[in-house]
């Protein structure tokens, strides 16, 4: 129906404008944030290091994770529980092979994080699994975008691109962070993802993007 597909263009909207800005952080912050969270006793620089490569990775297939969240209730609303789990099994594949084939690949280039392809390839496999759902509900005119989305998709563009370059910025070097007290950590860690949320929401009020477009679905 109308108004479901409305509901579903709404919450698609509204898991974009908090997971893009959310995966950026978690890309570029992956460094401080392991070093505040896990870089005492045993768990040491280098292993932070290494971690870091997996949880960038990860960062990446947060926003898949989340469109397959908004999309599959697209089809168990209908009663269809056999496509998501068709789709997620075609997903599952698709990641494996990638999986062994990059580690291959990694391990002949002797690249020093070939651990960091599995978490690549469950990336890619979550956006697989959105982008096949996305595809059914669109064919089956279950999903139709609102007109609103290449102004969205500016706006977006803008805001994330303000967060990204902001970090860049003002993020201290992953050897600042080595050395650094605990109470250092985690103040620099607080005030980037302060400054950042507020850089994004004032460049999405300065874009044209109001709190009402993300209190109810849109006409």
């Amino acid at each position: 129906t109308v108004a479901f597909s409305r509901t579903l263009d709404w919450a698609l909207q509204l898991v974009l404008l908090i997971c893009l800005p959310s995966a950026i952080g978690l890309f570029l912050l992956a460094g401080p944030l392991l070093c505040t969270l896990f870089q005492y006793s045993a768990f040491g620089p280098q292993d932070v290091i290494m971690s870091r490569y997996s949880l960038m990775a990860y960062a990446f297939g947060l926003i898949g994770f989340s469109l397959v969240k908004i999309f599959a209730p697209g089809y168990f609303a209908r009663q269809d529980t056999r496509t998501p789990v068709r789709i997620g099994i075609i997903a599952l594949l698709a990641g494996m092979i990638f999986n062994l084939c990059g580690v291959f690949l990694a391990l002949k280039l002797e690249w020093m994080a070939p651990h960091a392809i599995l978490a690549l390839g469950t990336s890619l496999a979550a956006f697989l699994n959105a982008a096949l759902l996305l595809r059914g509900l669109r064919r089956a005119a279950v999903y139709v975008p609102t007109l609103g989305w290449p102004r969205l998709a500016v706006q977006l563009g803008l805001a994330n691109l303000a967060v990204a370059a902001l970090l860049l910025w003002l993020t201290p070097p992953l050897s600042w962070w080595f050395d650094a007290g605990v109470g250092s950590r985690a103040a620099t860690l607080g005030g980037l993802i302060a400054v950042s949320a507020l850089a994004y929401f004032a460049a999405l009020f300065v874009t044209g993007v109001r709190p009402r477009q993300l209190l109810r679905a849109q006409g």
